[in-house]
């Protein structure tokens, strides 16, 4: 068994202990009313996307989100939080060097015992979480989970469909499918696009991810019968048809949304092991991503 097969099965677990630890951590993490931003790089800034539509939509506070590399300077913010499994990325080093003192910054890692603890006013630490593989899975989700419980939108409910995720069989065919389109919408458009990720980095698959009602206004033009468009959360009315009528096999997201991405995880290691590549060891990628100084954007 490869390690991301290893650590994404052991994702119920790693939520449970996320959401008992929330608690402890409420100092660390935003406060209802603050202006918010969170920040990360790759799959950490789309789980920043989707805990940011999270916050905003259960009215706790204006909350953005942004690739580190690209925080817009003179925005004001009464805390940045930043996503860094290593807590070595140098575009997240960077922003919270240059942040320090100017705003109130957590950092939640799998490691403190990183540099990103020298740059951050508060760190959370999910240790319990962290990963041997480059392809994160259990990390991202344990530390949207952590964030939920935070806001009280957590519930035992998304571990059972996480377990439910883990032991349950792919849709047929699924596997032979040549080009994989998947939909969000609110929150789950950012789990939308790390489920993309997910199959481009372990199987080197061809994907896209779309707000789902923007599926309509172009993307669905490739929908044929060796397509699948994998809806996470709710889908808007009469798409699964239009997709069906296209030829496209239509996925449907019955799980909480979180729980879905482990099936899509689930996916990109089936197609690694049809493909037979090694989804330890993606092409091109490394655990994090730590630039030369001549290398940084100016």
């Amino acid at each position: 068994m490869t390690y991301v097969e290893q650590e994404l099965t052991s994702q119920p677990e790693c939520w449970t202990r996320a959401a008992e630890s929330a608690q402890g951590h409420k100092d660390a993490l935003p406060a209802a009313g603050e202006r918010v931003a969170i920040v990360g790089c790759g799959t950490s800034f789309f789980m920043a996307q989707a805990a940011a539509a999270l916050r905003e939509r259960s009215g706790q506070g204006e909350t953005d989100a942004f690739a580190a590399s690209e925080f817009p300077r003179g925005r004001a913010y009464d805390r940045v939080v930043a996503l860094t499994r290593s807590g070595t990325t140098t575009e997240v080093l960077d922003l919270l060097g240059r942040l320090r003192g100017q705003v109130r910054t957590t950092a939640i890692t799998a490691d403190a015992l990183t540099p990103v603890t020298e740059c951050a006013d508060e760190v959370v630490e999910l240790g319990f979480a962290d990963e041997r593989s480059v392809v994160q899975t259990r990390f991202a989700t344990t530390a949207v989970t952590l964030l939920r419980a935070h806001l009280g939108l957590h519930s035992d409910a998304v571990v059972a469909d996480a377990r439910t995720a883990l032991k349950s069989p792919l849709p047929e065919g699924l596997v032979q499918r040549t080009q994989f389109t998947f939909l969000g919408r609110g929150w789950t458009v950012g789990l939308a696009h790390e489920a993309a990720l997910k199959l481009r980095e372990a199987a080197q698959a061809w994907t896209e991810a779309y707000p789902a009602m923007e599926y309509r206004h172009g993307p669905i033009s490739i929908t044929t019968h060796t397509t699948a468009t994998w809806m996470l959360g709710e889908a808007p009315d009469q798409l699964a048809a239009q997709v069906r009528e296209a030829g496209g096999l239509w996925v449907a997201g019955g799980l909480d949304p979180l729980a879905e991405l482990v099936r899509v995880q689930r996916l990109a290691v089936a197609l690694a092991a049809a493909r037979r590549l090694d989804p330890d060891r993606p092409r091109h990628l490394t655990r994090s991503v730590i630039l030369a100084p001549d290398s940084r954007a100016r």
